[in-house]
């Protein structure tokens, strides 16, 4: 018997959505291994890992907290790719929307305003916009490597959070911690259910997915997205306007990401402190893969991240697990998807080594 790797005719739809799934599955079993090698029974540290966090009311809420910032963050993303702009760079724009947006909620410490709130979000929506512009404008006026300009803003974006918060935005009675002042309550989101944290953010973040979905599939600017992503030769033939689109994806992407951010800091969090994000705007590339940039995929593989990182700390607390093992999982689920996503376009067959060699002779 021997291997042999033949090109599909055309991409297998059956793979294409099954791939995600046999991705996840390959991840189990890895994990599994990875506990026992940790010296963990894999089953009990699966069900703590995957079951456990969302085993009550809270947990669920929890879930919905953690998955809001990475669903917002991953809506953006999926525009950008749909339009083959590859905007790597939301997890700077996230912290971009943090700070500019929690800078905004501090002038609002002694304030009342019900205008307060609204103010401070479109300020952190505009931030993470304004961040985002600056690889739009290289890409269309210097032809620069979008990949690379985003990734790079990435650490400004987070050394000028950590400078804001050991500087000018440190609180002054906070006892010289890297933290600024507790946002007043005018600033703060409110939760959708006593006791619990999950907040306004969560109705935001599906809000974003039902917008992307209406406006991929039943606009004439989500048409034009998808045929630049498509063939852009074929979209400059149409009159497509190629560089107002790669603007248009990158704005909406930053907003997306910089709304995820302030959400962050006005929401669960209440101020701003050096650790904003865990890595939000990276898990978000691969949710938006693992969603296959459908916005109800996106959806389910925000919930499955947001998952990850509530498993992780549940690990570390009930058996002792590394908590790096949250972006292990992260990287192994991305590695996965890439192999499986070859059988999109390609089908492994065994067959006989004689009839293979009949066939040469023939």
């Amino acid at each position: 018997m021997s291997l042999s790797i033949q090109r599909r005719a055309q991409e297998s739809q059956v793979m294409a959505y099954c791939s995600p799934l046999l991705a996840l599955l390959l991840t189990l079993m890895t994990g599994a291994v990875l506990f026992w090698m940790q010296g963990k029974a894999p089953l009990e540290a699966l069900y703590t890992f995957f079951v456990l966090p969302v085993a009550d009311l809270y947990g669920l809420s929890e879930l919905g907290v953690k998955a809001a910032p990475i669903l917002l963050c991953a809506t953006g993303l999926a525009v950008c790719y749909r339009a083959n702009v590859w905007n790597i760079g939301a997890e700077g724009q996230l912290l971009m929307g943090a700070l500019i947006g929690g800078w905004m909620a501090l002038q609002f410490l002694e304030s009342s305003s019900s205008w307060a709130l609204p103010l401070v979000l479109v300020v952190g929506a505009l931030a993470g916009m304004a961040w985002a512009a600056i690889p739009a404008v290289l890409k269309n006026h210097f032809n620069t490597n979008e990949i690379l300009t985003t990734i790079m803003l990435n650490y400004i974006a987070l050394n000028l959070l950590l400078f804001g918060v050991h500087g000018p935005l440190k609180d002054p009675q906070g006892f010289n911690f890297p933290e600024s002042a507790l946002f007043s309550d005018a600033t703060t989101l409110p939760v959708l259910m006593e006791g619990y944290r999950l907040h306004l953010g969560a109705l935001m973040a599906l809000l974003a997915v039902v917008v992307i979905w209406v406006v991929l599939s039943r606009t004439f600017v989500g048409f034009q997205i998808r045929v630049l992503g498509l063939d852009n030769s074929a979209a400059h033939y149409a009159g497509f306007r190629e560089k107002r689109l790669v603007l248009l994806v990158l704005l909406f992407s930053g907003a997306m990401a910089g709304l995820a951010g302030v959400s962050e800091v006005a929401g669960p969090i209440g101020q701003l402190v050096p650790t904003v994000s865990p890595g939000y705007g990276y898990s978000a590339i691969i949710v938006a893969f693992l969603g296959r940039l459908h916005p109800v995929g996106i959806l389910l593989a925000s919930l499955l991240m947001a998952l990850v990182y509530m498993g992780s700390e549940m690990g570390q607390i009930e058996m002792g697990l590394p908590l790096a093992l949250g972006g292990l999982f992260q990287g192994i689920l991305l590695f996965y998807l890439l192999a499986c996503d070859f059988l999109i376009l390609y089908r492994i067959r065994w067959q006989r080594a004689d009839s293979g060699a009949l066939a040469s002779e023939a």
